[in-house]
């Protein structure tokens, strides 16, 4: 007779919600460790740690230096940093990754996941999504997608030394998929006497598929999988969608596991994704020497049975010697533009652009990882003009600004921007807070925001103790599908006028904070 399971047997997808896409992970004895792209933000390549596959705290930044993360200040929203790959050899953690903005495929080495890790070494190979897999006889192979020509498109190989970024071998065509549009993501793995190319194709949006081939050696040729697309959501009604761009690990007792990125879409149709590309986590099983995966489910028994780690705190008081790895700024974060020191316990942020509208502004972000939120601050604004921001891109953010004794909510959508509310509020520390919620079929007489519409979500902006609303907007403008590109939602404090400070930061579930 087996026991009853409990919760502590299950984990929920996402693994890590928020705007976490293209997942890498690497095993070191019973240590996991999982790297993710961040596209446009400093720092780049965000890296966390986990004992079940599961449960999952960011321990760092891989790419937390401007010398190792050279972005022009007019890069593109959703240019920058592109599908990292971590592996671990000989005593070694290895990072390559691309910067579509400047230089293009470099690695990057540390003796710790923690670090320090190294400036980049570049390498002289053309395409996005590199990844990193070693053979028996020491040989280094490096698998590339997206250098498109009259004669291929599709995922090449070379063989690389990886210390001088020097390329010894190639480029030469592997594969090109099944026929699918944007054939990429390419991880190479030796299991047994195969050599497995697992690649991403369809594109990153609904049509998103995994494919796999295998050959006898990294230089060819390739076979595909006879099952081929081996995971795909798309013309579907799953609640996950868009599963691709994959990776795969293997437990200390021989199981296999994928994580991947994928999307959870809301509301109307075509229905709207706001929080970004999702990591997720799904077993492996092996039949006739070819993976077989999915569908990804919302709930999964967990796969090793160890003590969990303690979640990561919602709340920062900033009372700590440096920034937790979790604040993002976009392209940049100079020195001289914040501070913990100035005024203890407070942050200090110092403005130096006049908008949020273009970059170059003052913004220190967190990933909006629930659906249903709260985030708040208390803000010291004095002579300054800062606030709390739900942003997407310069052209697509919601921004709940204190300045002149006034707060207002601001809502910048493509072309237009457009102040929403106004309120007068007194002088000194005021507490800001935004909320979302999912919506539903309202009613037309109860639809929140006065309009009957199917919205995604709606963003609620208050200030101070008031349990009205200051403004309620219609979540859609600040979704992929409308924005474009490949972010999720970042809800962070600003300034873009003076000095302002902040006493506290706090994100975490709406029903767990009300």
């Amino acid at each position: 007779m087996t026991s009853p399971k409990s919760e502590a047997d299950f984990y929920d997808n996402p693994v890590i919600p928020g705007f976490h896409p293209d997942p890498s992970v690497c095993r070191v004895g019973e240590d996991y460790y999982l790297v993710c792209s961040s596209f446009e933000y400093f720092p780049g390549v965000p890296l966390f740690h986990s004992r079940d596959l599961a449960h999952w705290r960011q321990i760092g930044n891989v790419l937390d230096r401007p010398s190792q993360l050279p972005l022009p200040a007019d890069a593109m929203a959703s240019d920058g940093i592109y599908a990292p790959t971590i592996r671990h050899h000989d005593g070694r953690f290895w990072m390559i990754t691309t910067n579509v903005s400047h230089g293009g495929n470099f690695i990057v080495t540390a003796e710790r996941p923690e670090g320090p890790w190294s400036d980049p070494v570049w390498i002289d190979l053309p395409g996005i999504d590199p990844d990193l897999a070693w053979d028996s006889e020491g040989n280094c192979w490096c698998a590339f997608a997206g250098a498109h020509g009259p004669d291929f498109s599709g995922v090449q190989i070379a063989r690389i030394d990886p210390e001088a970024g020097k390329v010894l071998e190639g480029p030469t065509p592997a594969w090109a998929g099944t026929g699918l549009q944007w054939p990429e993501a390419p991880h190479l793995y030796r299991v047994g006497e195969w050599w497995y190319l697992m690649i991403a194709e369809g594109g990153t949006e609904r049509g998103h598929t995994v494919a796999m081939a295998r050959s006898r050696s990294p230089r060819g040729p390739w076979e595909g999988a006879p099952g081929n697309p081996i995971l795909s959501h798309r013309s579907t009604n799953h609640p996950i969608q868009s599963t691709g761009h994959a990776d795969l690990v293997t437990t200390p007792d021989g199981r296999w596991w994928m994580v991947l990125l994928a999307t959870r879409p809301v509301g109307y149709s075509p229905k709207f994704h706001v929080l970004g590309r999702e990591t997720f986590l799904t077993p492996v099983d092996w039949e006739s020497d070819w993976p077989r995966v999915g569908p990804v489910k919302l709930r999964e028994r967990v796969p090793v049975a160890v003590t969990r780690a303690e979640a990561e705190p919602g709340r920062d008081d900033f009372d700590g010697p440096a920034l937790d790895p979790r604040w993002i700024s976009p392209r940049s974060r100079p020195e001289g533009t914040w501070s913990l020191e100035q005024r203890p316990g407070w942050l200090a942020l110092h403005a130096t652009g006049s908008t949020l509208d273009r970059p170059g502004c003052t913004f220190l972000g967190r990933r909006q990882q629930h659906t249903a939120s709260r985030t708040a601050v208390l803000l010291d604004h004095a002579a300054g003009r800062a606030g709390l921001s739900v942003r997407l891109d310069e052209g697509h953010h919601y921004d709940l600004e204190v300045a002149d004794g006034q707060a207002q909510v601001i809502a910048r959508i493509g072309p237009l921007r457009q102040t929403v509310a106004t309120r007068a509020v007194p002088q000194g520390p005021v507490t800001l807070t935004v909320t979302t919620r999912p919506s539903r079929r309202w009613p037309a007489a109860e639809e929140p925001s006065g309009l009957h519409v199917a919205a995604p979500d709606y963003v609620a902006f208050h200030v101070g103790d008031d349990p009205e609303p200051l403004a309620e907007l219609d979540g859609r403008y600040l979704s992929t599908e409308v924005a474009t590109g490949f972010t999720g939602r970042v809800i962070g404090m600003y300034v873009t006028e003076g000095t302002a400070w902040f006493d506290w930061f706090d994100h975490g579930p709406l029903e767990e904070l009300e």
